[in-house]
């Protein structure tokens, strides 16, 4: 239902995409040696797929305007190359350049590219699809969420530490071709994986509006 991602700040979407497109994609990706590769709505297949009729159908009621991906990246988590994720929101853009504004920053160069933390106004705007490529669960560290807490603001880490003991998280499972929309600020979390397992993930971002002030999305194609 529409009104998950509003009042939760999270929606589960089965068989976003098709066994076909799943298999395109890992062809695309190939095997990694690393947690995946940033940067990635270059390669034609991605970006044909984020803009495409079907995830544009998912993405129009939560949005203003038309959604235009912004940002992707691909996770690669398996035996080879695991992590954990502390609970967290995502707070930074990343952009082409810096241009000092107000309400913009601090701000850090990654891998080469510049990243920022805006307004919160802007990151209420934007919405990130997961486009899963494995099954996903509890052993090969599917996401975890606290509901709600996208509605909160920016957080600072006393207020993630008491809001893990109050609210109860929910395990964001999943089957390979079904997708998770969810809000940057919503609070998420994943574990370790236990299992020999890939849970590899196709993650976009987007917006529906551009930047002010001189400064452009990264990816913005």
């Amino acid at each position: 239902m529409n009104s998950d991602l509003k009042l939760h700040g999270f929606q589960s979407i089965s068989k976003a995409i098709s066994p076909i497109q799943i298999h395109r994609l890992l062809e695309v990706f190939g095997v990694n040696d690393r947690a995946g590769r940033r940067g990635v709505l270059s390669i034609p297949e991605v970006h044909a797929l984020a803009v495409s009729d079907p995830i544009q159908f998912l993405l129009r009621p939560h949005l203003p305007a038309k959604p235009f991906p912004v940002r992707a990246i691909y996770f690669d988590k398996s035996p080879d190359a695991n992590w954990l994720v502390a609970w967290h929101q995502d707070q930074t853009i990343a952009v082409q350049e810096r241009h000092d504004l107000p309400g913009f920053g601090p701000w850090s160069v990654k891998n080469g590219i510049v990243h920022v933390q805006p307004p919160v106004e802007l990151l209420e705007q934007m919405v990130t699809i997961r486009i899963h490529l494995d099954d996903a669960d509890k052993s090969n560290g599917a996401l975890r969420v606290l509901p709600g807490t996208h509605c909160l603001g920016r957080l600072d880490s006393a207020t993630i530490s008491r809001l893990q003991t109050e609210r109860s998280e929910v395990t964001c499972c999943a089957a390979a071709g079904d997708a998770l929309l969810m809000r940057p600020l919503l609070l998420h979390a994943s574990g370790r994986s236990v299992s020999s397992r890939h849970r590899r993930v196709l993650h976009i971002e987007y917006s529906s509006s551009e930047l002010p002030g001189g400064l452009a999305w990264s990816e913005r194609a």
